[in-house]
């Protein structure tokens, strides 16, 4: 019998785990190949997992409401579908004989047994446990975590959360000669390693068995509603912190002139209803004009790995959408650059229809290049957005607004209505200077202030 690993499946560039949401077949099912076998959770999507073979669920590795790293094994898969009868030995083995044997399958099985295992008579995942070793938690500190996840275990958000309040309010250890505290075993092949100094201690400590004491509750006058986050804004909170830790995020400014683009919409969007059977908005044109300012300036369309720049040649730009439950999502139009404006603006107007749906997959949220955020549909005049690693830029697009201004005509200056609006270019300064961040905003507005309004669908 031979036996096929089901690896967590890439979601996205910036994805490296996901939490498992629950199992669509139970071990010993029978599954046809890219049948849906479970559904997981990442910090921008829910999504199905099919299947890499069909066959039969020999061993699920990771059970409900655990997480599993992008390219670990999450369950066996055997590809004999109906069992083999294996007739009894009737000669006894050699001890010798049988020990071999032994040895050999206990070699084989070796090769499938989970990163995942119970510690200290406790279930802790190998991310709890590389996180608890980091944070030099004992053994018996971790068991006093309360756990959230299935049967009480400690998940990923628990032992951070628990790291925070300890901070604020650390409960000093017992110090007693000739006593060694219990320290958390190495984890085999653990996907995350400590790169923390050890530190020689001049003292031997120990840790008092103690119940779990969180920090004292806030105390509220008048009325008040507590509303516990839940797990997408969670993410998107770590997400926003990590992001502005990693870069050094500088905004420019530009305001522009888009009164052509404009007289232009007003001046189509019925015929394009008619024909189309669906609204244009401006922003396929701001994707459209954003798509041309990257082949203009590629640096913008890039990514850091270490020392590294990397250059993408596709352009893919990210469309932050507004979810009713609050929520935002970015969901990922590919190679916008190949796109004419019906085409731009039908695909603008599908992905966002998925998105409010909730109907996105890992595909649609993947691989983004750059990124706009429509500020101005919430009536902002401009707004300075925080970047989507790993990327290097993000445009946020200010409200339109009829405005006097000055006009340059051949017979002289004269005053006039405009429609304005702001442009704010957020970009990581490790690789993007002002120069280069500023004269990529200025073109976007350039492409957008000579927009043709003679142009035809």
């Amino acid at each position: 019998m031979a036996l096929v690993e089901m690896v967590m499946p890439k979601m996205g560039e910036s994805i490296i785990e996901a939490t498992v949401i629950k199992w669509l077949k139970k071990e010993g099912d029978l599954i046809e190949k890219d049948e849906s076998v479970l559904e997981v959770a990442t910090d921008k999507v829910d999504t199905e997992v099919p299947s890499v073979s069909a066959g039969k669920l020999h061993k699920i590795l990771v059970k409900d409401g655990e997480i599993a790293k992008v390219g670990s094994a999450l369950a066996l898969i055997s590809d004999e579908v109906e069992e083999v009868y294996l007739p009894p030995i009737k000669t006894p083995l050699q001890p010798v004989e049988a020990e071999k044997i032994a040895t050999e399958m206990e070699k084989v099985a070796s090769q499938f047994v989970p990163t995942d295992r119970p510690a200290a008579g406790r279930f802790y995942s190998p991310l709890v446990l590389n996180i608890a070793r980091e944070e030099r938690i004992s053994m018996l500190e971790l068991e006093q975590i309360p756990g959230s996840g299935k049967d009480n275990r400690v998940t990923k958000y628990d032992i951070l959360d628990y790291l925070t309040k300890r901070e604020s309010a650390p409960i000093p250890p017992l110090v007693k000669p000739a006593v060694q505290d219990s320290v958390l075993p190495e984890v085999a092949k653990s996907p995350v390693q400590s790169t923390a100094p050890q530190r020689a201690p001049s003292v031997e400590v120990v840790s008092t068995p103690m119940e779990y004491v969180s920090k004292p509750a806030h105390s509220y006058s008048g009325e008040y509603e507590i509303i516990e986050m839940d797990r997408m804004r969670k993410i998107i909170a770590q997400r926003m912190i990590d992001s502005q830790r990693i870069s050094a995020t500088v905004t420019s400014f530009v305001e522009a002139d888009v009164t052509n683009m404009v007289i232009w919409k007003n001046k189509i969007k019925h015929e394009f209803m008619k024909r189309e059977g669906e609204g244009m908005t401006y922003t396929p044109i701001f994707v459209e004009a954003i798509s041309r300012a990257l082949k203009d300036y590629p640096m913008v369309n890039s990514s850091i790995d270490g020392d590294k720049i990397i250059l993408k040649k596709n352009i893919n730009i990210g469309i932050a959408v507004a979810l009713n439950d609050g929520n935002l999502i970015v969901p990922v139009l590919k190679n916008a650059d190949r796109y004419n404006i019906t085409g731009l603006t039908k695909a603008v107007n599908e992905i966002v229809r998925k998105a409010k749906a909730g109907k996105l997959t890992a595909d649609d949220l993947s691989d983004g290049t750059y990124t706009i955020s429509n500020v101005g549909s919430f009536g902002n005049v401009m707004g300075t957005p925080i970047l989507v690693q790993p990327q290097v830029g993000i445009m946020a697009l200010g409200t339109i607004k009829k405005k006097p201004a000055v006009i340059e005509t051949e017979q002289g200056d004269t005053l006039g209505i405009r429609h304005i609006m702001f442009l704010s270019h957020s970009y990581d300064h490790r690789i993007v200077d002002g120069a280069l961040g500023g004269s990529f905003v200025r073109k976007v507005a350039d492409y957008l202030e000579n927009f043709d309004v003679h142009r035809k669908l």
